[in-house]
């Protein structure tokens, strides 16, 4: 810095020196040679001034540039260091980027791990709580509910959460164990009479049995519908003492049921044709009485057609032979012992059988009419009931869902026992319908084709008979 400061005064001096020497020259040219030679001798001690000055500073330049250089070599090295240290910071930088997503992979993996065991825990809490036996639930109610409390609870730490959840499956294998060998423990179940009684419980694999401390009480336990203490389901008195002694003596006959209850829950379902038909309700009524009806009707009109027999050729050409010989009283008589209204008609035809071909065929024809309305009566209630029945089963599966949804409306969905009465109106009543209408539709097409087929044989013989009269009998007045 004091260099710099001292080569600008050098400068100035010869500056101030040639602007002056202009001056002068311009001022007076006369006296500018005198004044050169001044000039000039000023000059030079300037000159020597400056040269002595310049030789100092340039002696101080150099005493200040090696201190100057080692403080600028002590920077560099400072720089480099410093660079170093730059280089090695990026570095760890760059590592610790790199374990930190290390860290961040891991953790999304522990996470995802986590929920995973969680729902492995939900899971197993679930279906720990169906398995578990209706005598168990006090035991493990507390436990259930706090490990279904800890899913999704932010209070808790996942660790807290997968500790509770843990809790259910360490007592689900205690309870194995205890199973396996048998288990007792103190509880109360429902009688059969609805009483709760405080006993003894016999945990034995699946089969749970239980025996009143008061001995009045003991079998196999299960849960029943609608109620919410286990019960103890109705056996053999036999079976009831065995119980009570294996219960209380820690040992004996335990009775099994392969089917795990299923076969007495059928069993209890099971129900005779007179309790059935009551679950319909009054709609039922008309239904039975239709049924009645009808089976009366099919049985009288099947005895009816039955009796009725059609006259073979053979009859009807001895009746005509007898004609044709004169024999009008033996026509008469063959004719009667013919059953039904084929010999009847036959008897009319003998009757006039003088008379003209056209007047008796009349007289026959109006015979089979007046022989079908009797023939077909009755008939018309059969195909009623037929229509009839599943449209009373319709109309009592409307009104039993009518009941249905009243009942839905003031109890709510939550009791089955409650809606049963209605469903099984809507259901009972379609099912007698259609068991009454079916029949009575096959019974009504059966009598209808006999009827038929009996005014079919009329018919034949009636042709046969006018055929088969002698031409001089036949259009004698």
């Amino acid at each position: 810095m004091r260099l710099m400061r001292r080569i600008c005064l050098l400068g100035l001096v010869l500056g101030v020196w040639a602007t002056s020497g202009v001056a002068q020259t311009a001022a007076s040219g006369d006296d500018a040679e005198a004044d050169l030679e001044a000039v000039a001798s000023e000059t030079k001690k300037d000159l020597k001034a400056a040269l002595a000055e310049l030789s100092r500073v340039r002696e101080e330049i150099a005493d200040e540039k090696i201190p100057l250089a080692r403080k600028r070599s002590k920077l560099e090295a400072e720089i480099e260091e410093k660079r170093q240290a730059l280089r090695k910071a990026q570095r760890a930088r760059d590592n610790q980027l790199v374990e930190l997503n290390a860290l961040k992979s891991e953790v999304d993996r522990l996470e995802k791990e986590h929920e995973f065991l969680a729902g492995l825990f939900d899971e197993h809490v679930k279906q720990f709580e169906t398995r578990v036996h209706i005598s168990e639930s006090g035991r493990y109610e507390k436990t259930i509910e706090e490990a279904k409390a800890a899913q999704g609870n932010a209070d808790l730490s996942p660790k807290e959460a997968l500790s509770r959840q843990g809790d259910v499956v360490e007592a689900s294998v205690n309870r194995l164990d205890e199973v396996l060998g048998g288990h007792l423990f103190s509880g109360s179940a429902l009688s059969q009479e609805g009483i709760l009684k405080e006993g003894e419980f016999a945990l034995v694999g699946p089969i749970a049995l239980f025996a009143a401390a008061d001995d009045s009480t003991s079998g196999i336990v299960e849960l029943q519908l609608g109620a919410a203490e286990p019960s103890v389901i109705n056996m053999p008195s036999e079976f009831k003492a065995k119980v009570q002694r294996t219960v209380s003596q820690k040992e004996g006959e335990i009775p099994v049921d392969p089917t795990m209850g299923d076969a007495q829950k059928i069993a209890a379902t099971q129900e005779g044709w007179v309790e059935h038909m009551m679950k319909g309700g009054p709609v039922m009524i008309p239904i039975l009485l239709l049924a009645g009806a009808t089976l009366v009707i099919s049985v009288f009109k099947w005895a009816q057609l039955a009796k009725v027999r059609a006259a073979t050729s053979r009859e009807v050409e001895a009746i005509l032979a007898h004609i044709g010989s004169g024999k009008e009283d033996e026509a008469k008589k063959q004719a009667q012992a013919i059953p039904g209204p084929s010999g009847e008609m036959l008897v009319e035809g003998v009757k006039h059988a003088k008379e003209k071909k056209e007047h008796i065929e009349e007289v026959l024809y109006e015979k089979m009419i007046n022989t079908r309305p009797q023939l077909e009566r009755l008939l018309p209630m059969v195909a009623l009931t037929a229509a009839t029945a599943p449209l009373l089963g319709l109309l009592g599966t409307v009104t039993g869902m009518i009941n249905t949804f009243k009942l839905i409306s003031a109890f709510g969905t939550g009791d089955p026992q409650a809606l049963s009465s209605g469903i099984s109106e809507a259901l009972v009543t379609t099912e007698f319908g259609l068991m009454v209408a079916v029949p009575s539709l096959l019974i009504h097409a059966v009598l209808n084709r006999k009827v038929k087929g009996v005014i079919g044989s009329m018919e034949r013989n009636a042709v046969g008979f006018i055929n088969g009269l002698p031409a001089e009998k036949a259009g004698k007045q």
